[in-house]
């Protein structure tokens, strides 16, 4: 079963090196969705739990859970065009202690995660807010400073997906 799963961003990435008539931002649109569906379904059949909202799974019984679909980051924004160049997609586990607030920063390219454990709030300058729980996901904003903060007594852990493009940055910190 797993096999299915993986081997569908395989075969996108692998026509395209052979020339295949897709475009670059075609693949990218097709591979990211397809990595991330890839570790939610991987995540959801080892780690989940009903009680906390996660999805049983019988032995021989797939199950997909969308998670979220959007075109606007959390704050209600557009999701800007994707960057040219050669796309580079990077996977995160971010691990953020209980009372920790992470320094203020923006992303320049398309992200989304999913919280696992414990709680997060993510404030942007604007005074816009978004609260998190285990299980929830986020479409995060893009050229957007902003920063989160752990107000639960337990870590927080969240898989962020990246999509921009060989040699870019995927944070920038706000220098002090």
């Amino acid at each position: 079963m797993s096999r299915a799963i993986c081997a569908s961003p395989l075969a996108v990435t692998a026509n395209y090196r052979k020339g295949h008539p897709m475009t670059k931002q075609t693949t990218r649109i097709l591979l990211v969705p397809a990595l991330i569906l890839f570790l939610l379904f991987y995540s959801a059949t080892v780690q989940a739990a009903p009680e906390a909202g996660g999805i049983t799974v019988a032995e021989k019984t797939p199950v997909v859970k969308e998670l979220v679909k959007s075109s606007q980051s959390w704050n209600g924004e557009a999701l800007p065009a994707y960057p040219q160049g050669q796309p580079e997609i990077r996977i995160l586990r971010i691990g953020i202690p209980a009372g920790a607030r992470l320094e203020t920063h923006s992303h320049p390219v398309i992200n989304a995660g999913v919280l696992l454990t414990g709680e997060l709030t993510v404030v942007a300058l604007d005074g816009k807010t978004l609260h998190l729980k285990a299980g929830d996901p986020i479409v995060e904003v893009v050229n957007t400073l902003h920063y989160g903060i752990n107000e639960g007594k337990v870590p927080a852990e969240i898989i962020v997906f990246y999509a921009g493009t060989v040699g870019a940055p995927v944070t920038v910190v706000k220098p002090r």
